[in-house]
């Protein structure tokens, strides 16, 4: 609301009531709509989070970045526009600029996307840029282009940049300042360095302690904020965090605390808090603020926070939660999912008659076990073929070849009638849970629609489960009563959860279901996963983009890169010593929550596009991006083998040999 506020795109209803926005002298919030329709895209840009949804359908590629050239630039010619809006394509990275003019928004990767709504908001030159969320639920190489690209730009133009996002890893990484806000108030504010050593504020406490990368061990509770941010159709009075925050008095319940000037003293170098156990950022003393047009101090450099019971300085960090032990963990049993050399091609059509012109190789001969009890973890770039694969263990997609075991049963021989028993005993957890359920049902239909169409048990049998599926969950059973839309994203996401649970499966597929979840509500589910894993025996195959959640939740690691499965492993081990050099270039291209690992530069991230899959290179799918790549890659398949044994598989002619120190993600 912030972020729309600057352009005046409040939602219907929604209007500046206070305050001031000044931008380059001007006050926007005062403005006319007039000068608001010359500012926006002119001499301020943004960048939404969904570019699908705020690119139009209808219009090339080329037509839409050149029309904020037309719309605002007197005397610039369609041929001009045109032109220039080709250069910015060419100049945020996008591949075939020229060709991809003429295409449509539906026909380019989410990434692809993303460049073209940063080229439209770019391409008048603005002086500020607003990312709303620029790289949600892209994984972690495009999400780490995008970010170099915005990085590169706003130094190209000298412009000035706000960047929203709940990844506190890419606020470590790429930000100077940072505004940590709560119920619509600036909770604290300060150097990204400062923030993170020395935190302030016990929500942004509370939000550092939730991280996967702060968890005691893999496995263990993820900390957590009890409560629900408060409904701001009423004015709270007080402290909006209070009736979440352990550390709460009735001062705290009765007026509200000023966003003030950190007065403590700074540290010295001997009382820094860690930040990991072998890094310690260098911190600067805060320079003095200086005043801001109009007056306000509310974005300087200062240290401010709004708390009567900040974090003290120097002492041992005090958790909003205590965190429980870790349970103990069951030994995986016998194999209960089994994937024998799995192949899925996609006819590639096209002409007039859709006559076929090739194959898509989405999965290329994937071999896996899943046993029964563990969180099988998959990672892999965008268009690897995890989604592909995942949709044919659930039975929506047919193998082109190789054979799928279930329980030791091979599916392709089951019979119409078989098939729909059988998928009760798998489930999917999707990752867009407002997508996934329909806006029309309330929620005790939604939950109660698997078991009727399984025709299981009485309505007030039906009912009976339901309940106790919202109880398992964390929601109220008044909750039947309500539409998937009165939600928030958290609570849906519970709720995408229950329906997973209704038929009791013995695996349930969990695609990216925490990918667009903040950091609290996101240790929220993953603690809910693993306690509903532990009571009811249940076994996850679990996709993500976020390395560090995988990290924590998952048992073994398998690692896609365009169909082909070229690592697997037990997680720790993949983590402190990744065989495969794809492997170890996801792993450093994370954006780690620590400021001091962005600044050591001792990490190589991934470079390069992703190959298209209708012509994958030959041997080894990753040759072309490969830093290790000799001949033999491009002649023969590398072979799988194991050269540090213990279950731990590689897919590669050169595996890495020097174990590398343990990973920060």
């Amino acid at each position: 609301m912030t972020a729309l506020s600057v352009l005046g795109l409040l939602p219907p209803g929604g209007a500046v009531t206070g305050g001031r926005i000044l931008f380059d002298g001007q006050d926007l919030a005062a403005a006319s709509a007039a000068a608001l329709q010359e500012v926006r895209g002119n001499t301020v840009g943004m960048v939404f989070q969904d570019p699908l949804t705020s690119l139009n359908p209808t219009m090339t590629i080329g037509a839409q970045v050149a029309e904020p050239l037309l719309l605002h630039r007197e005397g610039i010619g369609r041929k001009e526009a045109w032109a220039r809006a080709e250069e910015m394509l060419r100049l945020v990275g996008m591949p075939q600029p020229s060709e991809r003019m003429k295409a449509y928004p539906h026909q380019l990767s989410g990434g692809m996307r993303q460049r073209v709504a940063i080229a439209m908001a770019l391409v008048c030159e603005p002086k500020l840029l607003i990312a709303d969320e620029p790289t949600t639920a892209l994984d972690v190489t495009t999400q780490h282009q995008i970010l170099e690209l915005i990085d590169n730009l706003r130094e190209t133009l000298g412009m000035a940049l706000i960047l929203v996002t709940h990844d506190l890893g890419v606020i470590a990484n790429r930000v100077d300042r940072v505004a940590v806000m709560y119920a619509g108030k600036v909770a604290e504010q300060s150097d990204v360095r400062a923030l993170f050593a020395r935190p302030r504020h016990r929500y942004t406490e509370a939000l550092f302690a939730a991280l996967p990368e702060r968890a005691a061990e893999r496995g263990t509770e993820l900390h957590t904020i009890p409560g629900l941010p408060p409904s701001l159709t009423v004015r709270p009075t007080g402290c909006r965090f209070a009736p979440r925050c352990l550390f709460a008095t009735a001062e705290c319940e009765e007026r509200e605390p000023e966003l003030s000037p950190d007065r403590e003293p700074e540290l010295s170098p001997d009382r820094v808090p860690e930040l990991s156990p072998d890094r310690v950022p260098e911190l600067s003393p805060d320079p003095e603020p200086q005043p801001e047009a109009g007056g306000s101090q509310l974005l300087g450099a200062e240290h401010r926070f709004a708390c009567f019971h900040p974090v003290p300085y120097g002492d041992a960090p005090q958790e909003q939660v205590v965190t429980p032990p870790p349970a103990t963990a069951t030994e995986p049993g016998e194999v209960l999912l089994e994937l024998d050399a799995l192949v899925k091609e996609f006819p590639l059509t096209g002409g007039p008659f859709a006559r076929r012109r090739g194959t898509v190789s989405a999965v290329g001969g994937v071999s896996l076990a899943v046993r029964k009890g563990e969180t099988f973890g998959l990672v892999g770039e965008s268009g690897c073929g995890k989604t592909t694969l995942v949709r044919i263990v659930a039975g929506l997609e047919e193998p082109t070849a190789g054979t799928v075991r279930f329980d030791g049963r091979d599916l392709a021989g089951l019979s119409r009638a078989e098939r729909r028993a059988h998928r009760r005993r798998i489930q999917l957890m999707f990752q867009d849970s407002t997508a996934a359920m329909d806006p029309r049902m309330r929620v005790g239909e939604i939950l109660r629609e698997p078991l009727v169409i399984q025709g299981l048990g009485t309505r007030a049998d039906q009912e009976r489960l339901t309940a106790s599926l919202l109880d398992a969950v964390g929601l109220p059973r008044g909750a039947v009563h309500r539409y998937p839309h009165e939600f928030s994203g958290g609570q849906r996401q519970r709720l995408g959860l229950a329906r997973a649970l209704t038929l009791s499966p013995d695996l349930v597929v969990a695609d990216e279901p925490v990918s667009a979840l903040d950091v609290s509500v996101q240790a929220q589910i993953l603690n809910l996963m693993r306690e509903l894993q532990r009571d009811r025996g249940l076994t996850y195959l679990f996709i993500s983009h976020d390395l560090a959640v995988i990290r924590h939740l998952a048992d073994t690691v398998g690692v896609m890169y365009l169909g082909k499965l070229v690592e697997t492993g037990p997680a720790e081990q993949v983590y402190a010593h990744p065989l495969h050099p794809y492997t170890r270039g996801l792993l450093d291209t994370v954006n780690v929550p620590d400021p001091a690992v962005a600044a050591a530069g001792q990490r190589e991230p991934l470079h390069g596009e992703t190959p298209s899959a209708a012509k994958p290179p030959s041997g080894c799918r990753f040759r072309t991006r490969c830093p290790l790549a000799q001949d033999v890659c491009a002649t023969t398949e590398p072979p799988v083998s194991t050269p540090s044994g213990a279950g731990h598989q590689v897919a590669c002619h050169f595996p890495l040999a020097v174990p590398r120190l343990a990973s920060t993600v």
